[in-house]
């Protein structure tokens, strides 16, 4: 933040109500300061405005409503034998009395209070013995004002809007609850808070009719009204968003103006003679984006470029054609996918597709034999491997390029920020070669714009929104496990059309041997019980490569008619003739693994289908919902299954999928940044806060491109502010 006291800098341990043990609780989940209890915001609030007099309580007697009362303590009493002791206060005010029961720390209450004082306590309340009670209410203390009366002064724990907090076991040993966590914030908001210095300037607060820091940071841990609430949510996700943004303009300024490019003839014979020979037209959107792709590439600034579109939309070609620009002006390019089994796929895919053209494709994966290994790496380094398709083993030590001039690398949400650094890096490192590799980012999985922004901020964002003329929207349905004859049945009559068909089964890293057992078990029954006319075939990781290439190959050559498979990549191979997907214990998977594995299927002319098959207590899903649930962080499991797949029988557009599947699970999933500094989002939702997000954006690419260092008067604040959450990530300025 902005200049701080040295009162505001002071050990935790010396806050009121803290000691050594609570800061010690404190540090081990990140709390080091008053700055950081400050922003250790509130879980979720009760709302216990509604005061109540006594005589009014019986009628929410075990409603489960929390209300809340006052009054003055009339006789503290320890009752019942020895094993059923508790303590009971009566309190009472003029038009009633009310019991306050407690069954632990009995001597503890009963020193804590006194007869005569005036307590604010809250609660549900039961009915015992036909008399209102509540069961260890919260409490506070009221201070009584002149004439008698109580203030408001002490509603800490009672009335009003009140926070809670999350808490550890590690806490709770501390005795770090919220209540406590109440008592310390308020300390450190009386002591501490005039210390801190707002850091935007006033005409960015102006424009978007901010709170101050003080006011954010006082409401949101205790609200005077739900209004003053909001207001302070707004500023507080503002404030994250705009970190978020200034990190990805910092680096895209860095990487747009402070990066060499290569400005290549984008005039390809290569890429012309492969679009004549392709047996279909390139679609409306494919052309578009070459189109966009080329003018970057004549540029002299390096091409930063995200390529999203759906499964089957045509990624793959565009970035072919882009590798061929590259290759015709003398430039090595790099195809890096996820997996070993999705790199030996495009490598057959682009050599099949260069077999008519002078281009020298490779793969290089890490399970190679020593002999080929050292050839292909000779061939990398003398620059006559044009094209090299591989995975994470691209960026290993030992791999030299002659003259890297492109990068492809597929399904971006798997690879973090360094690793992409270290791909560019591997650029010639000679005199005549100094430019930064253009680089084009491709994803299947379809990025909701807010996500884009956020995720790929110092990206270009391509888009292909169109799939090919003739494929057909794949048909899902749900099926239960008391109705699996029928998808057996359905199975069986697709085969007999001369169509090929996908089991695929969970395979979850935490029980591995579990799942392979039970995906080897069903693969046998399929195959001896089921099928046993019909040729079942078996594919998953812990098979050796050659046999997973000759699996799969023989698969696509039509000699297999049911393939079982244990995880979603090694089922990334394209079967125009595949137009089933049964999904086993659908409801295991993630929605945008389902909607992926979906599009393994309907890539030929065929109607196809996508089957899930789930436990007989989802067959609920089949029927739409009149109104979409907006979930929370304690929704159900339950409910967050259900509505994976009642999306999945819904919708079939992947950016549709996407938004639904980024409110189900939240944002962090799909970062290949966490591990690499992007600093985290506590408050706000790149879903529902689209708006903030896009206002966020353009105030922080507008002060990076006026003043990139932030040097200016105004803007220093902000780099106090977030110099140190952020230098993990100022530090990948040049990850572009």
């Amino acid at each position: 933040m902005g200049s701080k006291s040295s009162k505001y800098e002071s050990p935790l341990q010396y806050i009121k109500g803290v000691g050594p043990k609570r800061a010690e609780a404190l540090n081990e989940i990140g709390i080091h300061t008053v700055e950081d209890l400050l922003y250790y915001f509130p879980r979720a609030y009760l709302d216990l405005s509604r005061v109540e007099k006594i005589r009014n309580v019986r009628r929410f007697a075990d409603t489960g409503e929390y209300i809340t009362v006052i009054g003055q303590v009339r006789r503290i009493d320890i009752i019942g034998g020895r094993f059923k002791q508790r303590l009971v206060i009566s309190l009472g005010d003029e038009t009633g009395t009310i019991q306050l029961v407690f069954f632990q720390s009995l001597y503890y209450y009963k020193r804590a209070f006194d007869v005569g004082e005036v307590l604010a306590v809250s609660g549900r309340v039961a009915a015992f013995m036909n008399r209102p009670q509540m069961v260890h209410p919260s409490i506070d203390r009221l201070e009584v004002g002149g004439e008698g009366e109580p203030t408001l002064e002490g509603f800490l724990h009672t009335a009003g809007i009140v926070p809670k907090y999350s808490t550890t076991e590690d806490l709770r040993n501390a005795k770090l609850e919220s209540k406590s966590f109440r008592r310390i914030m308020k300390e450190v908001i009386e002591q501490f808070l005039q210390n801190i210095r707002e850091f935007m300037p006033e005409s960015l607060i102006g424009r978007h009719r901010l709170v101050s820091l003080q006011e954010a940071l006082r409401s949101i841990h205790f609200p005077p009204s739900y209004q003053l609430l909001e207001d302070a949510r707004r500023r507080l996700k503002f404030d994250e968003l705009f970190a978020l943004q200034l990190v990805l303009a910092l680096r895209r300024k860095s990487v747009k103006m402070d990066s060499p490019g290569i400005p290549f003839n984008v005039q390809s014979k290569y890429a012309r003679a492969l679009v004549d020979s392709l047996p279909f037209q390139l679609t409306r959107a494919q052309i578009h984006v070459i189109k966009e792709i080329a003018e970057d590439m004549k540029s002299s600034r390096p091409m930063n470029r995200l390529l999203q579109g759906d499964v089957g939309s045509g990624k793959t070609l565009v970035a072919l054609i882009a590798m061929l620009i590259a290759v015709e002006t003398g430039y090595q390019a790099a195809f890096m996918a996820p997996t070993e089994i999705l790199a030996e796929q495009h490598f057959k895919t682009i050599a099949g597709f260069f077999k008519e053209l002078p281009v020298n494709v490779r793969l290089l994966v890490s399970g190679q034999k020593k002999k080929l290994r050292t050839d292909i790496l000779e061939d990398i380094r003398r620059g006559t491997a044009q094209i090299v398709v591989g995975t994470h083993a691209l960026i290993q030590e030992g791999v030299e390029f002659s003259n890297l001039g492109f990068v492809v690398v597929d399904e971006q949400h798997r690879f973090g920020v360094a690793q992409r650094l270290a791909l560019k890096e591997k650029r010639s490192a000679s005199a005549s070669q100094s430019g930064f590799p253009d680089v084009l980012v491709m994803t299947a999985t379809p990025i909701p714009r807010t996500l884009a922004l956020t995720l790929y901020g110092d990206l270009d964002v391509s888009v292909l929104d169109e799939m090919p003329k003739n494929r057909k929207p794949v048909r899902t349905v749900l099926k239960t496990e008391s109705e699996r004859q029928s998808v057996y049945q359905f199975v069986r009559a697709q085969v007999t059309l001369g169509r090929q068909v996908f089991f695929v089964y969970p395979l979850v890293e935490e029980s591995e041997k579990v799942d392979l057992k039970a995906a080897t078990v069903a693969f046998e029954q399929l195959k001896q019980e089921i099928f046993t006319d019909l040729r079942v075939g078996l594919i998953h990781g812990k098979l050796p490569s050659e046999e997973k290439d000759s699996i799969m190959a023989t698969f696509k050559a039509r000699e297999i008619d049911i393939l079982v498979a244990t995880t979603v990549v090694e089922v990334g191979i394209d079967v125009p003739n595949a137009t089933v997907m049964v999904i086993e214990h659908s409801e295991r998977f993630g929605l945008a693994q389902l909607h992926q594995l979906r599009g393994r299927v309907g890539r030929g002319s065929e109607q196809s289908y996508c089957l899930l098959i789930a436990p007989d207590w989802l067959a609920s899903v089949r029927v739409p919902e009149k109104k979409q649930p907006v979930l929370n962080e304690e929704e159900d499991e339950k409910r967050v299954v259900e509505r994976r797949l009642r999306a999945m029988l819904e919708f079939t557009d992947g950016f549709k999928i996407a938004e639904i599947d980024l409110e189900l699970r939240g944002p962090g999933d799909f970062f290949g940044t966490r591990q690499s500094g992007m600093p985290e989002l506590q408050l706000a939702n790149l879903v529902t806060d689209a708006e903030l997000l896009s206002k966020a954006r353009e105030e922080a690419f507008n002060v990076i491109e006026q003043d990139p260092q932030l040097r200016l008067p105004e803007h220093q604040l902000i780099r106090n502010h977030y110099q140190e959450r952020l230098k993990d990530s100022l530090s990948l300025l040049q990850t572009g």
